[in-house]
């Protein structure tokens, strides 16, 4: 049977399903109402010396030469009294004392094995988005990053700030050389509309710090392509790059499960934090995000530029339902139409997408990931294994990868009358067996297990 092309089956394309989109919200909307701090900071100099001393047998070579030695060789190196006078002068642990003690508990929380399943699944889809933009597979003829760094390692806590990483520009302070992505406890156990939010964290805020001079090159791009299409808000995007390419390059990692997961998740905090479950049209000035509307409308107009044949009924979906949550739209002060915020969003998203970078050769991010129709393929092969008791051991060694594993949760969640638990134990299950499988977590140094890869003189068509 002839096969359709790319224009007639993006035409033909049918509507995704979110009928369950309501629900979705009201799971993540309980995780932000979850308080658990999971475990507590050690505040103990001589205690956490001796901890992270004894931790280090639960790593493998990688990540004892990349992070836990050098951490604990500076932690030594401060002394108790250096220790003591970070913590007091940053009481709220926000700052200096927040990164030493998350490094800390990225550490200890592995050796005390937390969350073991649920930790092991969070490292897996934060080590596979991590490589996808900095192995050597993916960045054929582009220069690799500045920074040669290890995928982050991950820790659980601090359920007020929700997802956020520590970059390596952060952890290199104290002598790593990976970076630190944090979840609340909550989401270990359920929420799954977090993990939609991981690929922003690890493979956005993450890579663009690899990279010297990538944000600035970005926020170049960015102001003189927003100004032309939406005049006055160039600045407005271009002083948020971080957040902003971090949002486009989680979904050029995960396709729409990241773009559709942020509706769903932002809706669910909003509504955790101030009772009312919609985006927020409010974009104040020192907010270094933008405003939640204006990142549904960003999150679409990328899904929209991706390469598989579903990217315009996706699209589609997202940006009518961000316009089901946009009144007055208001950026640093100043109101703007839909029209206006939409040009503005899509200009900031293609800009970062495809601009050619001197950072990378003069290469685009959108040509070292995109989500293609094999992505999709592979997102399909593993949904029943979420709705199933099956053993999901058919699955591995065949490609399949942590994004493709969380995109087909986040997607088959949003379903009509899916069981979002079932649904995220069975994720967890998935992506536990394939850091079981992770050569970075072996006996060997690979640092970006994409690496390992045949280079084919023919390649079959699958």
């Amino acid at each position: 049977m002839p096969t359709k092309p790319a224009a007639v089956a993006a035409a033909t394309a049918p509507a995704p399903d979110i009928a369950n989109l309501a629900a979705c919200v009201d799971d993540a909307r309980a995780g932000g109402m979850d308080t658990d701090t999971g475990p507590a900071d050690q505040l103990n100099y001589d205690a956490l010396t001796r901890g992270l001393e004894s931790a280090s047998a639960n790593f493998p070579p990688l990540y004892k030469q990349d992070f836990v030695e050098p951490f604990a060789t500076a932690v030594r190196g401060l002394g108790e009294h250096k220790f003591n006078e970070i913590l007091l002068r940053d009481p709220s642990h926000e700052r200096m004392a927040g990164l030493l003690l998350d490094m800390s508990q990225a550490v200890l929380q592995r050796a005390m094995h937390y969350q073991r399943p649920a930790t092991n699944a969070f490292q897996e889809t934060i080590s596979d988005l991590y490589d996808g933009f900095l192995s050597a597979e993916d960045r054929r003829g582009i220069k690799p990053p500045d920074r040669t760094t290890t995928a982050p390692l991950v820790k659980w806590g601090n359920p007020t700030f929700g997802p956020y990483t520590w970059p390596i520009d952060a952890t290199s302070a104290f002598g790593a050389r990976a970076a630190v992505v944090n979840l609340p406890p909550g989401n270990a156990r359920k929420r799954l509309m977090a993990w939609a939010a991981l690929p922003h964290e690890g493979t956005g805020h993450d890579i663009t710090h690899a990279n010297a001079g990538m944000q600035d090159e970005l926020a170049q791009a960015v102001q003189a392509q927003v100004e032309a299409a939406a005049p006055g808000l160039g600045e407005y995007w271009s002083s948020r790059i971080d957040e902003t390419s971090s949002d486009v390059m989680g979904i050029l990692n995960m396709g729409p499960a990241s773009g559709i997961g942020l509706i769903a998740y932002f809706r669910g905090l909003n509504g955790a934090f101030t009772g009312v479950e919609a985006l927020r049209n409010d974009g104040p000035g020192d907010d270094p995000h933008p405003a939640d509307i204006v990142r549904g409308y960003l999150a679409a107009a990328t899904v929209a530029s991706l390469k598989f044949s579903g990217a315009g009924a996706w699209a589609t979906t997202i940006a009518a339902e961000t316009d089901r949550d946009a009144k007055t739209i208001t950026l640093d002060g100043t109101t703007v139409t839909v029209a206006k915020a939409k040009a503005s969003a899509k200009a900031a998203g293609l800009a970062i997408a495809n601009s050619k970078l001197r950072v990378l050769g003069g290469h685009a991010l959108s040509e070292i990931q995109n989500w293609t129709d094999a992505d999709e393929r592979k997102v399909a092969k593993v949904r029943p294994y979420l709705l199933t008791a099956a053993d999901p051991a058919p699955l591995l060694g065949k490609q399949i990868y942590a994004a493709h594993v969380v995109a087909a949760a986040c997607t088959t969640a949003l379903s009509k009358g899916a069981d979002i638990s079932t649904i995220f134990a069975r994720m967890v299950l998935i992506l536990d067996a394939l850091f079981d499988k992770n050569p970075s977590w072996g006996p060997m140094f690979v640092r970006h297990p994409g690496d390992i890869a045949r280079d084919f003189y023919f390649q079959r068509v699958a």
